[in-house]
């Protein structure tokens, strides 16, 4: 697929790195050529130096015959103008763009086709707030990540020493919650994948990927590890466009304090939020948050443009007593350096924000990826479409599928016979979460969710469910 990444920041650099190693041709365009020379020495890939609003620029990235546009600069003036050249001028087929601002995203009719012809627009901030929101829900969990319109979700935690299962075999789990299903996707030891079997062993420091329909969570996370109190007091370092959003995002249920540096931004936010308690001050002054009281906070959330300031408020925070925290980390190798120590979770923004934009790159019918340990594994819901014959899935049991080595198909979610989208599925109980075991059999229009340990398999994946050229 010929692909053109408009913008070499932080989002678009995740993008281009993401999509070239599935033997992608990418064209990245920018003005920074520093930049350029630099993603161009580490990846393989074309760089265009210009203004991508620009027709010429586009035109000198190849924008004529592209398959898609991806345009993530930091303007969002300048991505929704080139989606709209990039449809009229040239006709190229998928259009995605980075839109930051509550005002573009609050009238959807802007990105309609006979306006600015975006087809996906992504707002990583607000993708990021709810990606949070989850964690703050299930402070056990490392990652919390919904399929399915959420009638499924797919839930990392480090397991306890302590947690029941813990030293017992993968199989012992229907012994001990004989009315929940679930199914253990992958487990990770120091950082190496295992492929879960009835009789492997959990030790204390995995981390365990499950998969359990929503209502069930907490009961499985409860067979791993111990289980923390519930969330009530939240403390955010940082008022930018994460924070305000987050802090607006949860102050109806827990009682929010957030730091910010600017006192006109203070004030702002101030006026914007309802019940949450604004303070003007810095995120790394000690004696700030002894004031504040930092150590009766249950989770302190560091989401600051400055990923030192981050890291250094959050090591404070936990070392002063706060129960758990979160740092937001731009860079890949300070997140590498940070997770599972002093700080509880390390979120990558361009990792936690990517699944969206890579479920409309994905071959086949993909209605969701998720990027998970910063990128090296993915889980996907694909949907299985045809018949024995014209399918390589549909038809068949999990155990006479070809998966390739590492992927594991972990859960299905089959519509009920209403008829009612996924995206509506809070309203349809009649859809069935099925966890997959070796005699599941996968019918016409399922949904699936394939867990693959190293995101190289993908593409083997993809084709598994793509159906022959006869089936009509």
């Amino acid at each position: 697929m010929k692909i053109i990444i408009l913008g070499a920041g932080q989002v678009g650099c995740t993008v281009a790195e993401s999509l070239v190693s599935e033997a992608n041709d990418i064209t990245v365009v920018d003005t920074n050529t520093a930049r350029l020379a630099q993603l161009q020495d580490r990846l393989d890939l074309r760089t265009v130096a210009g203004n991508a609003g620009h027709p010429s620029v586009l035109i000198r990235a190849g924008i004529e015959d592209a398959d898609m546009l991806v345009a993530v600069t930091q303007s969002d003036e300048t991505n929704l103008v080139a989606c709209k050249l990039a449809r009229r001028l040239f006709n190229t087929p998928t259009r995605i763009a980075r839109v930051r601002a509550a005002d573009y995203l609050d009238h959807p009719e802007i990105f309609a086709d006979d306006n600015f012809a975006v087809d996906l627009a992504i707002c990583p901030e607000q993708i990021l707030t709810e990606y949070i929101v989850k964690l703050i829900e299930f402070p056990e969990s490392l990652q919390v990540l919904e399929f399915a319109g959420g009638r499924l979700s797919l839930v990392a935690v480090l397991a306890f020493h302590g947690g029941p299962l813990v030293g017992q075999q993968l199989q012992e789990i229907r012994k001990h919650m004989p009315n929940v299903d679930t199914r253990v996707a992958a487990i990770f030891r120091r950082d190496s994948p295992i492929i879960p079997e009835g009789d492997t062993v959990i030790e204390a420091g995995d981390e365990v990927f499950f998969l359990a329909a929503k209502e069930h969570i907490r009961a499985v996370m409860r067979e791993l590890r111990r289980m923390d109190k519930p969330v009530r007091r939240v403390m955010i370092g940082g008022g930018g466009n994460i924070g305000r959003r987050l802090a607006r995002a949860l102050e109806k249920n827990y009682q929010v304090k957030i730091l910010e540096y600017s006192k006109s931004g203070a004030e702002r936010l101030a006026s914007e939020l309802d019940s949450t308690l604004v303070i003007a001050g810095d995120v790394t002054d000690e004696e700030l948050l002894e004031s504040e009281n930092v150590d009766e906070m249950d989770m302190f959330c560091a989401v600051t443009n400055d990923d030192e300031n981050n890291i250094m408020s959050s090591l404070l925070a936990k070392r002063m007593g706060a129960r758990r925290s979160i740092a937001l980390i731009n860079r890949s190798s300070y997140v590498d350096l940070v997770q599972a120590g002093e700080i509880d979770i390390a979120i990558s923004p361009a990792q936690a924000t990517i699944g969206t934009l890579l479920a409309h790159v994905r071959r086949g019918d993909c209605v969701a990826v998720h990027s998970l340990r910063r990128g090296a594994a993915e889980a996907l819901e694909l949907i299985a479409h045809g018949d024995r014959k014209s399918s390589k899935v549909v038809g068949r049991r999990v155990d006479e599928i070809d998966l390739p080595k590492g992927a594991t198909i972990a859960a299905i979610v089959r519509q009920g016979a209403s008829g009612v989208e996924f995206a509506e599925a809070r309203r349809a109980p009649r859809d069935e979460v099925i966890i997959a075991h070796h005699d599941t059999v996968v019918q016409a229009d399922d949904h699936v969710i394939v867990f693959a340990v190293n995101k190289r398999i993908v593409p083997k994946v993809e084709k598994l469910f793509q159906v022959g050229v006869g089936f009509l």
